[in-house]
C-alpha cells in the first residue's frame, strides 16, 4: 500500500484507545453510584450472569441490540423474527444462509455455495447488513459468520437506519453472541456427514465468582467437508472466549472476543445451457468443476474484540455501551464461467486473483429511562453511534483455457496480469445521532417515534494511480414511526413507516461517487400473542421503494453506474408455538411482488426483481416425548418451498421446488444424540439466477448425526 495518511492501518491502538476510554467511563459511573459496604438496595435486585438462550422456539422478546428497546415483541410495531438456539439445533443449522431458510420475507443461499452469506430481504439485496451485538460486522468483507457462536439470530425486517445508521432498505440480520453463564458446564460434540463433512465443537464455561457475575465462556469448533461439486472443500476453525466481570450489581461488564479461519474452494456454480436451459449435447454434470484444481483455494480470518457495558443508575436510566474492533483479511482465486463457445461443449473461462483486507471500530452508546405521567409511560431513548471502516480491494485478471463440459480435462495453467486491474481503497466514517420515544398508553396501545442525523464521509483512493477516485461527505436525516394498540387480549393491529440510507462505494468512471441509496416503507400488521407467550404470530402487508440502486458499469469494468429505482410489496404471515404437550411448530408464508420500477436500461422496466419468488412458504415441526419409556425421543420434520423466479439480471425461468427436511434425537443422561437430513428426497432444484452464463446450484440431500455429550 503506498504511504500516506488517510489509509494507513492502524486499528490496535484505535481500539485500545476507545476500550480504555469506554472502561474509564464505566469505572467513574461505577464509583459515582456505589453504596456504602453492607447498605442496601432494595429497589435493584442482584443482576445473575446467565445463559441467554430460550427453551424452544417462541420467546417473548428480542435482544436489546437488535430493537433497541425492552418491550416484548407483542408490543413492538414492526415485524422481528427471532430464531433460537434450539430452533437451530433441531434443524442442524451449519451457516447463516442454512439459519435463515425458512424466515418469512428472506431468500437465503441465491448465489449457491460459493463461500460467504447471501440473502434477500424483502426483495432487496441484503447481504452486508450484518450484526452482531448489534453492532456491523464489515461492510462487505465477503466472510461467511460462523453460526455456531451464536445464541440466537435476530432477523428486523425492513429500513432499520433509525437504529443502524447505514444499512440497506430491506431489513437487518443480527447475530447474538453466547455469553458466560452462572453455572460451570462443559459441552463436546461431533458431528459426521454427507460429502466427508466432520465437525467438532466445545463449549466450556466456568463461574469466577461465589455470585456467578465473573464468568468465563469459550466455544469453539473445527470442520472440515468435502462439496457434491468435484474438487471442492471447506475447513473453519472457530474460537470464541468471553468473560463477565463483576463490579457490582448495578453494572454488567462482558468482554467478548472471537477469531475464525476459512479456507474453501469456490464452487462456481454450471453453465446456464445445459443446466437450466436446453443443451443440444444434453444435460451437465451436476458435479461439474468449471475450474482448475491447482488455481485456488479462498482464505480468510477474522479478529474481533469488543464489550457489552450495561450501568442501571440510581435514577432509573440505564446507559448501555456497546464497543467491537475488527480486522478481516481474504485472498484467494477462482475461474469463473465466461460462457460457451457456439459448439455448445467447450466453455471459456476467466481467472480471477482477489485480495480484500480491512479493520473497523465501532462504539455505540444509549441513555435511558422510562417516565411515567398517568396513563402514558415513555420510554425514552438517546443515542451516539460512531462507526469507521477501512478496507482495500486488489482485483488480478487471468487468462485460462477453455473446458471441455463433457469430458473435462484439468491442468491448464492461469496467466495473470502483472498489473492489478484495480486497486482501490476506501475509508467510510460515520456518526449518528438518535432520539427514540416509544410511549405506552393505559397499557393498551404504544407509539414509537425515532428519529436519527447521520454524518458520513466516503473516500474513495486508487493505489494504481495515487489519486483519489471519490471523496464525498454527506448528511442525513431518517425517521420511523410505529403504532399499535391491543384490539382483543393478545390480538394487536400495527402500522409503521420507516426509512434507510445507505453511501455506496466505489467510484463513477468520471470519478465522482455513485449517489448515496436510500429507501422507504409502510407496513400494517397484526400481532399475535397468547397469554403465556408461547405462541407468537405476525400477519403484515408492506409496501417497499428503494432509490440509486447501484450497479456494475457494464463499459468499465471496475466501476459503477446507478440504475434506477425498484418497489416490492407483499404479505407475510409467521407463527411459532411451544406447546405443553411437547410439540414445538415453526412455519411461515410469503407473497411477494417485487420489480423495476426505473432503470437505464428501459427494457429492464417492469421486470421483476431478480431472484425473488412470488410465494415461500416454510413448516418444522418437532415432537419430544416427556414421560414413559420413550422420555427424551424426538420426531422432525418440515418443508421448504420456493415458487419458480425470474430477474432483470438473466434470461432464463427458476423453476420452483420444494424440498423435505426430517429429523431424529434423542436426549439421555449426560447425552444427546441427533440425525438430521436435509433434502430428504435428494431434489435436484437451482439456488437462484446470477447472469446469462452462470446459475447457482442448490443442496443435494445431505446427512447429518451429532453426538453431544455434556459433562
Amino acid at each position: 500500500m503506498s504511504a500516506r495518511a488517510p489509509f494507513q492501518h492502524r486499528p490496535l491502538t484505535l481500539s485500545i484507545a476507545l476500550f480504555t476510554t469506554g472502561f474509564s467511563l464505566h469505572a467513574q459511573l461505577h464509583a459515582a453510584s456505589s453504596t456504602e459496604e453492607g447498605t442496601a438496595v432494595p429497589s435493584l435486585p442482584a443482576v445473575t450472569v446467565k445463559d441467554e438462550s430460550d427453551n424452544g422456539f417462541a420467546v417473548r422478546k428480542a435482544s436489546q441490540t437488535t430493537v433497541k428497546s425492552d418491550l416484548p415483541l407483542d408490543k413492538l410495531p414492526q415485524s422481528v423474527t427471532v430464531l433460537t438456539r434450539d430452533q437451530m439445533d433441531a434443524r442442524g443449522v451449519q451457516s447463516l444462509t442454512d439459519a435463515l431458510q425458512g424466515v418469512a420475507g428472506v431468500v437465503s443461499g441465491y448465489y449457491g455455495r460459493r463461500g460467504w452469506d447471501d440473502f434477500i430481504l424483502r426483495g432487496q439485496r441484503a447481504t452486508e447488513s450484518v450484526f452482531l451485538d448489534g453492532l456491523r460486522i464489515e461492510m462487505d468483507s465477503r466472510i461467511g459468520q460462523e453460526t455456531f457462536g451464536a445464541e440466537r439470530i435476530e432477523v428486523l425486517k425492513g429500513p432499520a437506519s433509525v437504529n443502524f445508521g447505514l444499512t440497506q432498505p430491506g431489513g437487518m440480520v443480527n447475530m447474538v453472541s453466547k455469553r458466560p453463564r452462572a453455572e460451570a458446564f462443559t459441552e463436546f460434540s461431533f458431528t459426521g456427514g454427507s460429502d466427508n463433512f466432520r465437525q467438532a465443537t466445545f463449549d466450556f464455561g466456568r463461574p469466577l465468582s461465589e455470585t456467578g457475575r465473573a464468568a468465563l465462556r469459550i466455544n469453539g469448533l473445527l470442520m472440515n467437508s468435502d462439496d457434491p461439486t468435484d474438487f471442492v472443500y471447506y475447513k473453519n476453525r472457530w474460537i470464541a472466549p468471553a468473560l463477565s466481570l463483576d463490579l457490582g450489581t448495578r453494572t454488567d461488564l462482558t468482554i467478548l472476543t472471537s477469531f475464525q479461519t476459512r479456507e474453501y474452494i469456490r464452487q462456481q456454480g454450471l453453465p446456464a445451457t445445459g443446466s437450466v436451459r436446453p443443451n443440444p449435447n444434453g444435460k451437465v454434470d451436476r458435479s461439474l468443476f468449471i475450474g482448475e484444481p491447482s488455481f485456488g483455494p479462498y482464505e480468510s480470518d477474522q479478529s474481533r474484540i469488543g464489550y457489552a457495558l450495561e450501568h442501571r443508575f440510581d435514577s432509573g436510566w440505564t446507559l448501555r455501551q456497546n464497543f467491537r474492533w475488527q480486522d478481516f483479511n481474504m485472498d484467494g482465486r477462482l475461474i469463473s464461467i465466461s460462457g460457451l463457445q457456439a459448439n455448445n461443449v467447450l466453455l471459456n473461462r476467466q481467472g480471477t486473483v482477489q485480495d480484500f483486507s480491512g479493520y473497523s471500530t465501532s462504539l455505540d452508546t444509549q441513555l435511558g429511562t422510562t417516565l411515567v405521567a398517568g396513563n402514558f409511560a415513555h420510554h425514552v431513548m438517546l443515542g451516539v453511534d460512531m462507526n469507521r471502516f477501512n478496507k482495500r480491494e486488489i482485483t488480478t485478471r487471468c487468462t485460462v483455457a477453455a473446458l471441455n463440459i463433457y469430458r473435462p480435462v484439468y491442468g491448464a495453467s492461469a496467466s495473470c496480469g502483472a498489473t492489478p486491474l484495480t486497486d482501490i481503497s476506501e475509508e467510510i466514517h460515520y456518526t449518528g445521532v438518535y432520539l427514540r420515544d416509544q410511549i405506552r398508553i393505559a397499557d393498551r396501545a404504544t407509539l414509537s417515534l425515532t428519529t436519527r442525523r447521520d454524518w458520513s464521509s466516503l473516500d474513495s483512493f486508487n493505489e494504481l494511480t495515487a489519486n483519489y477516485a471519490t471523496k464525498e461527505d454527506y448528511a442525513t436525516t431518517t425517521s420511523s414511526f410505529g403504532f399499535m394498540y391491543e384490539l382483543l387480549p393478545g390480538i394487536s393491529p400495527y402500522l409503521s413507516y420507516a426509512e434507510s440510507f445507505l453511501p455506496q462505494g466505489g467510484s463513477r468512471v468520471d470519478g465522482s461517487a455513485a449517489a448515496p441509496e436510500t429507501g422507504k416503507q409502510n407496513e400494517v400488521g397484526v400481532k399475535l400473542s397468547s397469554a403465556n407467550g408461547r405462541i407468537q404470530g405476525t400477519v403484515a402487508y408492506f409496501d417497499l421503494e428503494r432509490q440509486n440502486v447501484r450497479a456494475s458499469d457494464p463499459n468499465n469494468t471496475g466501476f459503477y453506474i446507478t440504475i434506477g429505482e425498484q418497489r416490492t410489496r407483499g404479505y407475510e404471515l409467521e407463527v411459532k408455538a411451544d406447546l405443553a404437550s411437547g410439540w414445538n411448530v415453526s412455519g411461515s408464508y410469503a407473497n411477494t411482488d417485487g420489480e423495476v420500477v426505473r432503470d437505464n436500461t428501459l427494457a429492464n422496466v417492469g421486470k421483476p426483481l431478480d431472484n425473488l419468488p412470488r410465494h415461500a412458504a416454510s413448516l418444522w415441526a418437532e415432537y419430544r416425548e416427556r414421560k414413559g419409556m420413550l422420555t427424551g425421543l424426538g420426531l422432525g420434520g418440515g418443508l421448504r418451498y420456493e415458487s419458480e423466479k425470474a430477474g432483470y439480471s438473466f434470461n432464463y425461468v427458476i423453476p420452483g421446488y420444494t424440498v423435505f427436511d426430517a429429523s431424529v434425537s434423542y436426549i439421555g443422561n449426560g447425552y444427546r444424540l441427533a440425525l438430521v437430513v436435509k433434502n430428504l428426497f435428494d431434489r435436484d432444484y437451482f439456488a437462484g439466477g446470477l447472469n446469462n452464463n452462470v446459475i447457482p446450484l442448490g443442496d443435494p440431500r445431505r446427512i447429518l448425526a451429532t453426538v453431544t455429550l455434556d459433562l
